[in-house]
């Protein structure tokens, strides 16, 4: 037995059971989601049709429809900077630089590296920023400049299954975009039923920085540019 994982006596009838106490990135997650849950937060939902993504040939510049998900934020983000920003000690900061945070999953658990500048940023210069970030995220070689400096985050599960869920705030950031998977589904369109590729989008806003008209705004403007702007 290891002196991270020791066996506690079991209490009020419980089995015996392995105590491991928390260290590293789920440590420092454990003290954010205390943070991030007493804020006050709202969400905020849309179904996003991914036709036009899914159609593009995406491949042939190295890119994802995470990525096309990233250009769209970063794209409303510019339209919308009042969620482009932080909230701390009754402090709202709002920024320029859009760096998106990108939850991904490793095997000492969630950690969310940060994509910068990517303000203009076209969906192949996305996909190189992602490619190479996971990567070293995946391999524990993250540098501090890797995990710092996010100004809003997007967290897909997706390809995990999920068909929508509502992400927890990573403060001190005030948004956090929440993307589920896309499944063919019946929506009627002038008065027919036709079936499309849809996925939920669901935003969680601090309302202490953001109220809901903001929050409605980016979704909105995210929903165009996937839908309408295409690739």
């Amino acid at each position: 037995m290891t002196d991270i994982a020791q066996r506690r006596p079991a209490a009020d009838g419980a089995p015996d059971g392995v105590a491991t106490p928390l260290a590293g990135i789920r440590k420092v997650a454990a003290r954010r989601m205390v943070q991030a849950w007493a804020a006050p937060v709202f969400h905020l939902g849309v179904d996003v049709d991914m036709g036009r993504v899914l159609a593009a040939d995406l491949r042939s510049i190295g890119g994802t429809v995470t990525d096309a998900i990233l250009q769209a934020c970063a794209t409303a983000l510019v339209a919308t900077p009042a969620l482009n920003a932080h909230y701390a000690d009754e402090v709202i900061t709002t920024f320029a630089r859009i760096n998106i945070g990108l939850a991904v999953a490793t095997d000492k658990g969630l950690t969310v590296p940060v994509l910068h500048d990517l303000q203009g940023a076209s969906i192949g210069d996305i996909a190189v920023k992602r490619r190479n970030v996971v990567e070293r995220a995946r391999a524990g070689k993250l540098t501090k400049a890797d995990i710092t400096g996010g100004t809003f985050t997007v967290s897909n599960l997706g390809m995990l299954g999920i068909d929508r869920f509502d992400a927890i705030l990573n403060p001190p950031q005030i948004a956090i975009l929440a993307v589920g998977g896309t499944t063919a589904t019946p929506v009627v369109r002038d008065g027919v039923v036709t079936v499309r590729s849809i996925a939920a989008f669901t935003l969680s806003c601090d309302h202490r920085a953001v109220d809901g008209a903001a929050g409605a705004g980016l979704l909105a403007g995210i929903r165009t540019v996937l839908e309408q702007d295409g690739t």
